[in-house]
């Protein structure tokens, strides 16, 4: 596919233009390892801001909407289900969350339900905004590598 299609497509995975670009000027590669190997070679490249841009692409966890809507909604698809008061819960812990660290709470959501994710929020909430930015990134490249792994099965 041209480059910009690959950037394109990249950013979906990952909200970064910083990130996409990087990769997308490596292909072509020889398999996943290889493209994996180039993911994680951008990111060490990353600025805070480009971090920062790509956590803001997300909608907040119980909600719809972000850079790549059709990954989310099938991300947090077990979120969905969830009692009434959990999603209160989940609502109310997003706005404290951001409140403190000034960013959209993100967790790797596919898989988890809604209680197992109002855990790790509560939990997470313990953090210092330094180690909370690292979990949060780490999170970010978690989504990014099941987005970029079911796009190249796909």
């Amino acid at each position: 596919m041209p480059r910009d299609e690959a950037e394109q497509q990249l950013r979906e995975c990952f909200a970064s233009r910083a990130w996409a670009g990087r990769v997308a000027d490596g292909r072509p590669y020889a398999g996943l390892v290889q493209v994996l190997a180039a993911c994680d070679s951008a990111w060490v490249e990353l600025a805070p801001v480009d971090w920062m841009a790509a956590l803001a692409a997300h909608p907040r966890i119980g909600e719809k909407g972000g850079h790549a809507p059709d990954s989310s909604e099938l991300e947090q698809s077990n979120v969905r289900s969830a009692a009434a008061e959990t999603m209160a819960a989940l609502a109310d812990g997003n706005r404290r969350y951001e409140e403190r660290f000034g960013h959209v709470f993100l967790i790797s959501a596919a898989g988890r339900t809604a209680d197992e994710i109002l855990a790790a929020l509560r939990e997470r909430m313990r953090n210092d905004p330094g180690t909370e930015v690292a979990v949060a990134a780490s999170e970010l490249r978690k989504i990014a590598r099941l987005r970029l792994e079911r796009m190249l099965s796909g």
